[in-house]
């Protein structure tokens, strides 16, 4: 018979110091730990509530892999991937890989792996195959760099890794007055015993990048370097001496040979969870509306092969309570906001963010949000803190959201240490659609962000931005300047970022559309307020091609250089050869452009420097503007009647035309290529595209 074995009280002790605990030596966990059930649910909570809490565990513990849902439930509880075991071997030694099959619970208190083996005859033999298989598992790894254990320390307690892990007392957020003692998180924390497990060079390479180990997305990518991963690593990995498996080496198990493990990994359905060496059926157990809870996992008393979670009375509750409602018949259905709270329950959102009163970190896990920016310290919580997400389907563009969520360059707060992780496509893509329907306005706001005919509206939007007007450079930054005042976030990106109805929505009413914004409602009551918000927007959008408001602007700033902004500068004035309704288009490449909208054509073509605009920028004469650059080319007179229509920006700020022929819609888009440009022009739907080489 196998019996647990227990941890020597002197290998404990190297661990760390007593008086400077280590986040290793939190309090041990005693059952499957589920984050956002544990911080969301009381044993004295009425039945209705805990049925949902069950709801929660069926889908994070994975019962849903062998346990069939119904088919009405099978968005809602669909299981999670499970580790990718195929360079387990590379990441545990064969003692610690049997320790962890024979007793998961004993290696890592609170882990959400069940045991298997409750040590009957030929348990033993089976956890020896399995360690051999998965032993035999290798994979090359980078051999990263070395870390620095202090930085590390200070990475895991300011970058958010303290939302669902446990801080050390060896670190004191810098808020916290010496005479103070720090005060300790309510909630347990996601248990990180594997941390000195893992040798120090596969901890580091693991927490590059988590979701190549760990494709669930329950562990985000927290967009660490190599050197930060290794510092971490440095910090976490404590060194201590692992405990040996002694009853395996007492048992003297022969060799079971890596095929027998290989089949007992498929027989005993650990592919439903995990993927190894190659892609396995999944082994199907009875259908979850069908399983008699007194039994299973659920009874008292377990027999070998069946999972064994070490599910606390409150746990068991829950699940029975959820298996019961669905044997009921249908699920319910969800609305979409219901659908974007279940998925930001199931990836932990909430420890960081709030959304609709609910969520946010804890009072002791919050004082570890700092910033990095003295100046921000007048903005309160919302220097350090991660923004609250109410409204933000309707606040975010689509692009924007996937920038976020699974992309790169959505940040928009460098004053916050705290980064926003990302948990991977598969598991946030859902939510670009969702949270838009879910956040959708009842009475749906009016703007007007075409310019037609108003083009000047950007230099009034200009003006309103700058000192002179309502100061909104005072807390904003824009382009590479930052603002004069705390360092809010800057408007750049504003037309990427915002939706435009949401942008009017906010300036319109701040306090309603954000609750807890420091933005002062300036435009309640202002008669021309409608049309001071459209001002804005356009300048904003044009903002490639403007100059910067006053406050902001310096005599350096007159020459617009496409170049430097590494994007398409659109410039709206009065150009010569186009009259005064041009709109000039810079590339990077060094080629150019002018589109007179007035005759909705192509008028001139150029190589080079762009455009001066200090004569449009500070004459009253608005003399027309030349081209800097060399080799000029004038494009052939137009045809036909036309009239203009606006513009519309690709992801990269290429500018398309839009216009009509004698009553034909018309696309007209000038690309760089090679020399000069690629001109496509879609008329009714049908391309024709040529080549333009000067």
């Amino acid at each position: 018979m196998l019996r647990h074995c227990a941890l020597p009280f002197a290998l404990l002790s190297l661990i760390a110091p007593p008086a400077h605990a280590h986040p290793l030596q939190a309090e041990p966990i005693n059952h499957a730990y589920v984050f956002n059930f544990d911080q969301f649910n009381l044993p004295e909570d009425p039945d209705e509530h805990v049925t949902e809490g069950g709801y929660l565990l069926l889908a994070e513990l994975n019962c849903t892999q062998c346990h069939k849902a119904p088919e009405a439930w099978s968005e809602r509880l669909a299981p999670k991937d499970g580790p990718i075991l195929s360079g387990v071997g590379s990441r545990l030694d064969a003692d610690q890989l049997w320790l962890f099959i024979r007793s998961p619970q004993f290696l890592k208190k609170g882990t959400q792996m069940p045991g298997l083996f409750a040590g009957e005859e030929g348990d033993a033999e089976k956890v020896e195959a399995l360690t051999e298989y998965l032993s035999s598992l290798k994979q090359d790894k980078p051999q990263m760099p070395a870390g620095d254990g202090a930085h590390g320390k200070e990475l895991y307690h300011k970058i958010g890794c303290v939302a669902c892990h446990e801080p050390g007392t060896d670190f004191r957020p810098e808020k916290v007055p010496a005479s103070m003692e720090v005060e300790k998180p309510g909630n347990a924390s996601v248990p990180i015993a594997f941390a000195d497990v893992y040798d120090v060079n596969s901890l580091a390479y693991f927490l590059k990048d988590p979701l190549a180990h760990r494709p669930s997305g329950r562990m985000p990518d927290l967009h660490l370097t190599d050197q930060e991963a290794a510092d971490i690593a440095a910090y976490l990995h404590v060194g201590r001496q692992q405990a040996p498996a002694s009853e395996r080496k007492a048992l003297k198990i022969k060799s079971q040979g890596v095929e027998k493990g290989r089949e007992l990994f498929l027989s005993m359905g650990c592919s439903n969870c995990h993927t190894a060496d190659r892609k396995a059926v999944s082994k199907v157990s009875k259908e979850l509306a069908s399983l008699n809870t007194a039994n299973g996992c659920l009874s008292a008393k377990q027999k070998t092969g069946t999972p064994r979670f070490d599910l606390n009375d409150l746990q068991k509750r829950a699940l029975k309570l959820a298996i019961a409602a669905i044997k009921k018949g249908e699920a319910p259905q969800f609305t979409a906001q219901q659908k974007v709270d279940w998925q930001m329950t199931r990836l932990n959102c909430y420890a960081c963010h709030d959304r609709d009163g609910k969520g946010g970190p804890e009072d002791p896990r919050a004082q570890y949000f700092t910033s990095n920016d003295g100046s921000a310290e007048s903005l309160g919580e919302l220097a350090h803190l991660p923004p609250r997400l109410d409204n933000t389907g309707r606040k975010l563009t689509r692009g924007w959201l996937e920038k976020i969520l699974f992309g790169e360059g959505g940040s928009v707060r460098p004053y916050m240490n705290t980064r926003m992780p990302n948990f991977g496509r598969k598991q946030t893509e859902m939510l670009v659609s969702l949270l838009p329907e879910a956040d959708k306005r009842e009475k749906p706001i009016e703007i007007d962000v075409s310019g037609l005919a108003k083009h000047h509206r950007a230099e009034a939007g200009r003006k309103l931005i700058g000192m002179t007007g309502l100061a909104c450079v005072g807390c904003h930054g824009l382009k590479d300047r930052k603002s004069l005042g705390p360092p809010v976030i800057r408007l750049t990106n504003t037309i990427d970022r915002l939706q435009p109805e949401y942008f009017k929505e906010l300036l319109l009413n701040p306090q309603a559309t954000q609750p807890g914004t420091m933005m002062p409602p300036m435009f309640m009551g202002r008669k021309s307020a409608d049309k001071d918000v459209e001002s804005i927007w356009t300048y904003l959008k044009e903002i490639q091609g403007q100059p910067l408001p006053d406050g902001l602007i310096s005599t350096e700033d007159f020459e617009l250089k496409p170049a430097k902004d590494g994007k398409p500068v659109i410039f709206r004035s009065f150009i010569e050869g186009a009259g005064t309704h041009a709109i000039a288009v810079g590339f990077p490449e060094g080629v150019n452009a002018v589109f007179d909208s007035v005759q909705a054509r192509w008028t001139t073509l150029w190589k080079g420097r762009f455009l001066d605009a200090m004569s449009n920028w500070q004459s009253r004469e608005m003399l027309p503007i030349k081209p800097l650059g060399k080799d000029v080319k004038e494009m052939p007179a137009s045809t036909g009647k036309r009239e203009f229509s606006g513009y519309r920006l690709s992801k990269e700020g290429v500018p398309t035309m839009l216009y009509t022929l004698d009553g034909k819609n018309v696309e007209d888009t000038l690309k760089p290529s090679g020399k000069g440009f690629e001109h496509s022009v879609t008329i009714n739907g049908k391309t024709t595209k040529e080549e333009i080489q000067w």
